[in-house]
């Protein structure tokens, strides 16, 4: 079977359970693969925006139930927590809405305003106005990186293979090299 094939038949779950955690790389190729019409923009931006949602809510939420946990098994992110708190004290809204975008911080960052006094509703009503320009920016890159593609390239269908197989690759090293620092940061 094909890429485009496996993306045709389990694009929309690889989606949500991407965007669950991280995703900017599937909902890219999602974006490139509505382009291409394998899927459809609107239900790409919705389950991605659902998925985003709904991991930040997790992430929230166990930082509210197990917060001190984490700290007491990761003892040096305390300080990293308590500048953070001061931040999120400060300018919660703000941050709620970015954290997605902002690099390495799209778990730690709603585990954070969970241990925080950030009022559960607040939160989720910024995650997703967060959740949603997250979704269609991301997304609509995508079906603009294929639409900017098909104008430089005369036969993009040709080469979509190649295509969709390079942005999958870096998507698996860039995830790969983010958690190896992840990891060594950690562990040291």
């Amino acid at each position: 079977m094909s890429l485009s094939g496996l993306i045709a038949d389990y694009g929309y779950v690889a989606l949500f359970a991407g965007a669950l955690l991280e995703g900017e790389t599937l909902l890219i190729l999602a974006g490139f693969a509505a382009h291409q019409g394998y899927l459809q923009l609107h239900w790409v931006i919705g389950i991605a925006l659902l998925g985003g949602f709904l991991g930040d809510q997790f992430y929230f939420w166990l930082g509210r139930r197990h917060g001190a946990r984490v700290l007491s098994r990761f003892p040096r992110l305390a300080p990293i927590f308590e500048c953070a708190n001061a931040l999120i004290e400060r300018y919660h809204e703000a941050l709620i809405v970015g954290i997605r975008f902002l690099y390495g911080l799209r778990t730690v960052g709603p585990l954070a305003f969970g241990m925080s006094a950030v009022q559960a509703w607040r939160f989720m009503l910024f995650n997703a106005l967060g959740a949603t320009i997250w979704a269609v920016g991301i997304g609509g890159a995508g079906y603009l990186f294929g639409h900017a593609l098909e104008l430089l390239l005369d036969d993009l269908k040709r080469i979509e293979e190649v295509l969709l197989s390079a942005i999958l690759f870096g998507g698996i090293v860039f995830w790969g090299w983010r958690r190896w620092k992840f990891r060594r940061i950690f562990h040291q």
